[in-house]
């Protein structure tokens, strides 16, 4: 063979031999570097079914569970495998049409990739669960999964629980990865706050499928699934049955009531009024049930009893006794000559008592409320001589308040608490240019002006006076199950706040002595509860709104703090009904029910008949159908004005809709809901000053 013959052969051999190469490269970068087709390949033959662990159960002071977990399932579609599927079969099975189909069927992609399962259908109602699992086999890529949900079998504490809902992109991203779209998260409540502890954590158990896309067993004998493992347990310090009754005496009205133990800062009952059974946000009508509720402005979805901001009204006379007393402005043989106002302002400050005597000193004017001598009290501690000015005066206070824990979220442990506002010499100073004196605020001396608090802050107070001078901080959770040292969410509530103690004990004495009389013979003789000596204080606040650009005063609020027993204090009560009137009207036989109920585990056959009456009597306020339709009718012209749909706006207009030239007229009502807003949202800032209800 010739050496050009040769020299050609070899080439061929070294061609074919880098093919070859290459080929071998490639293969093994597709199989074992990049393994995508592999992957491909376990998509069609394998699916991979998310076990979702059984949330922790919440158990109240008795070891019973306040919510538990049953099962429910969710259709789930992998949308890359369904492309086979009898769409009109399922979307018959669903009651929905083809167009609703493509449009979820998109969603998926978008929110979970073409080869992830996502949540087609959530929650599903028994039968049209069995329906699906019966004929599942007509759609495939589609797959049924087990979901815990939760159950209330005290319908109770819907506000303190909180519910659970679909992880959105926020959550996911905040929580780097770890939810996946269709994971189901704590949204409010303990369920929020918790949620670490109680959510457990997701196992996968990976299923063979057939060539009709019918699961028919482990893959490798379960080789490769992990197991869920359940959420931990919370034991808290909750009374679900004084829950129940809180809950029930709060029933048709609009406020607030917290029960806690002062001794360790357990909140043994929390209620906000209008209250809503927990039950309606769980399972297959929750959204619809949720939308109900935000739309109500009445506000079923808030809990006032840690977002109401109230102006305390008198209840705030016992911690202003405290502050002025340990000033040493005042002793508790202090009075002033009451007969029915105090003029020492340009203002006059009203006073409901005029018989002589009433605040002949500190004991007798917490018991009668003497508006005339708080005043002057305030007008004492913020012109104390010592600071030499009225400025330093009001500084030292806000400082006492603060200590108080007013004026500052306290620090529970639920997600979204206000803090109120305490005034300050900014605020002062903004509105009256820096020229202002004790008598511009002279009513912060009975819990008026710019002062508000949440009924939260007025139970913690409470329990500082009790136990004459500490507290801790209020929460829910007593223990978690198996709590380690990593669970360092406890820490802070465990912890002792010794912010008043500096203040002896005798001058804790004479304003518990006086708080005592206001129930044996002062404005709550109506809280009386034979063999327990009750320390309280009513209270009667100034209530207005805005409507229609107006503000319009309302009836005052009935307002009520208290705890018992004197000589050691077991239970701290506040509780704000709106519109109530009087402390002593409604809010006092209230908090006087808790009290009795927890303090010796029942009621008096006598006092059952008020129960029954306070429980059924619906006080809400009036104003609200004339705010529920002008609310409704604003959202209809906006929604008119986004997509020309009538249907919802027709009841708005003048002779059923028939005319259409009043168009525009819903500009002024938008334009006066935003003017009410504004106004609404300063109100406080602009109380009177002549306060004619003190009690």
């Amino acid at each position: 063979m010739s050496v050009f013959n040769q020299s050609r052969s070899n080439i061929i051999r070294l061609i074919f031999l880098g093919l070859f190469l290459i080929i071998i490269v490639q293969l093994f970068n597709l199989q074992v570097i990049q393994g995508k087709y592999k992957q491909l390949a376990m998509d069609n033959a394998v699916f991979p079914k998310v076990k979702y662990p059984d949330r922790g159960i919440i158990y109240d002071r008795k070891n019973r569970p306040i919510l538990n977990n049953t099962i429910m399932y969710d259709l789930v579609v992998v949308p890359n495998e369904a492309r086979k599927t009898d769409t009109f079969g399922l979307c018959e099975i669903l009651g929905i049409d083809t167009a609703e189909y493509r449009k979820r069927i998109i969603e998926a992609r978008i929110k979970n990739g073409p080869y992830r399962p996502s949540i087609f259908e959530d929650l599903l109602e028994p039968l049209l669960q069995a329906r699906l699992d019966e004929n599942l086999w007509k759609f495939p890529g589609f797959a049924l999964v087990e979901r815990p949900v939760r159950v209330y079998p005290f319908n109770a504490a819907a506000h303190i629980m909180g519910y659970i809902g679909e992880a959105d992109s926020g959550i996911i991203k905040r929580s780097g990865g770890y939810y996946h779209m269709g994971d189901y998260v704590g949204r409010n409540g303990l369920e929020a706050y918790y949620e670490r502890v109680l959510m457990g954590q997701r196992g996968v158990e990976f299923l063979l499928k057939d060539n009709k896309n019918r699961l028919v067993g482990n893959y490798e004998k379960g080789r490769y699934d992990t197991p869920a493992v359940r959420g931990r347990n919370l034991n808290t310090y909750i009374d679900i049955e004084l829950q129940q009754l809180a809950e029930k005496l709060i029933s048709g009205k609009m406020g607030a009531v917290v029960a806690l133990d002062p001794k360790t800062g357990g909140i043994l009952a929390m209620a906000s009024g209008p209250n809503f059974n927990p039950n309606s946000l769980t399972g297959p009508n929750k959204q619809k049930n949720y939308a109900s509720m935000v739309l109500d402005v009445s506000a079923p979805l808030l809990n006032r009893a840690i977002k109401g901001q109230y102006p305390p009204g008198s209840t705030y006379k016992p911690i202003g006794a405290l502050i002025a007393l340990d000033e040493g402005v005042i002793n508790q043989n202090s009075g002033i000559g009451c007969t029915g106002a105090y003029y020492g302002c340009n203002k006059v400050v009203r006073c409901t008592e005029h018989w002589q005597g009433h605040s002949a000193n500190l004991r007798l004017s917490i018991a009668w409320s003497c508006n005339s001598f708080f005043s002057d009290v305030f007008r004492k501690t913020v012109d104390n001589p010592a600071y030499h000015s009225s400025r330093t005066g009001l500084v030292k206070w806000t400082e006492y308040m603060h200590a108080f824990g007013l004026g500052h979220r306290v620090g529970i442990d639920l997600p979204s608490e206000d803090g109120a506002n305490v005034p300050d010499t900014t605020q002062y100073d903004k509105e009256y240019r820096r020229s202002w004196n004790s008598c511009t605020m002279v009513t912060l001396g009975i819990g008026q002006d710019k002062l508000t608090v949440t009924p939260l802050q007025m139970a913690n107070s409470m329990a500082i006076i009790a136990n004459k001078g500490y507290y801790y901080i209020p929460h829910f959770v007593k223990s978690i199950e198996n709590e380690t040292g990593q669970d360092t969410v406890m820490k802070k509530y465990r912890q002792k706040h010794e912010v008043l103690t500096h203040i002896p004990n005798d001058v804790f004495d004479i304003v518990q002595e006086g708080m005592q009389d206001v129930v044996e013979n002062g404005t709550a003789k109506v809280a009386r509860i034979p063999g327990i000596s009750i320390c309280a204080k009513t209270g009667t606040a100034e209530n207005k709104t805005v409507l229609d650009g107006k503000v319009i005063q309302l009836k005052d609020n009935s307002m009520f703090v208290c705890f018992a027993p004197r000589e050691d204090p077991k239970i701290c009560v506040a509780v704000v009904v709106q519109n109530g009137g009087f402390g002593a009207t409604w809010a006092a036989p209230i908090g006087s029910f808790l009290v009795e109920k927890y303090l010796t585990d029942s009621i008096r056959a006598e006092r059952m008949p008020d129960v029954k009456r306070i429980s059924e009597a619906n006080i809400m306020p009036e104003y609200l159908n004339r705010l529920q339709y002008k609310t409704d009718s604003i959202r209809a012209w906006k929604w008119f004005n986004i997509t020309k749909d009538s249907n919802y706006i027709k009841k708005y207009m003048p002779h059923g809709g028939k005319k259409t030239a009043v168009l525009p007229a819903p500009v002024a009502g938008v334009k006066h809901a935003e003017k009410d807003q504004m106004i609404n949202k300063n109100l406080y800032a602009k109380r009177s000053t002549t306060d004619k209800r003190n009690p």
